[in-house]
């Protein structure tokens, strides 16, 4: 049975390196298929995503080229419609969302399993410094972003992954969540 997997979580929390590691532990008959998303900035080489720019997005969005678009920190994000197609032939598609846009998710898709992953504030920190695609103010600004609570639709399916410690424990954790889905 085809499902959608939501990863979501602040930025910083390592979703990208998540699904860049579930990607390295499945197996080739794994019926598993991880996204990219579309975003109107140049990929950092870090992130399964395509460059847009604005007018192009736009342009994409009025053609139904999106399942799922949103906007989030002056970008737009989105995620092709070719996911339904791979549903349809029986894969799960794992996809790196938005928290803000989990309601709308679960709406077109009810059946999805959302997996929110978390961190601790002081590695989230850490980690959004490092990177350095933000100011100081910026980095404060998204730590406070990611302390505020956010709306779980009745009915949908939540996993929390704390991923402060070592990537490979996340990375199982996230696999014990997406093999079962597509077990089910």
């Amino acid at each position: 049975m085809s499902r959608l997997v939501y990863v979501m979580g602040p930025s910083g929390s390592g979703k990208d390196s998540l699904l860049r590691a579930l990607r390295d532990r499945l197996g080739p008959r794994d019926r598993v298929v991880i996204a990219h998303r579309y975003i109107t900035r140049e990929s950092d080489g870090h992130e399964a995503s395509v460059p847009l720019s604005e007018e192009e997005f736009a342009r994409r969005a009025a053609l139904g080229c999106f399942a799922l678009q949103w906007h989030s920190h002056g970008l737009r994000y989105g995620v092709g419609i070719e996911i339904d197609d791979w549903m349809a032939r029986g894969l799960t598609v794992v996809v790196n969302g938005s928290r803000e846009h989990l309601g709308v998710a679960h709406a077109r898709y009810p059946s999805l399993r959302a997996v929110n992953v978390t961190v601790g504030s002081e590695v989230l920190a850490r980690r959004l410094h490092e990177r350095g695609r933000e100011d100081a103010s910026a980095v404060m600004a998204r730590l406070a972003r990611a302390a505020q609570p956010f709306a779980v639709p009745a009915g949908c399916r939540l996993v929390t992954l704390d991923n402060s410690g070592a990537l490979e424990d996340g990375a199982a954790v996230l696999l014990d969540v997406v093999l079962p889905a597509v077990a089910v």
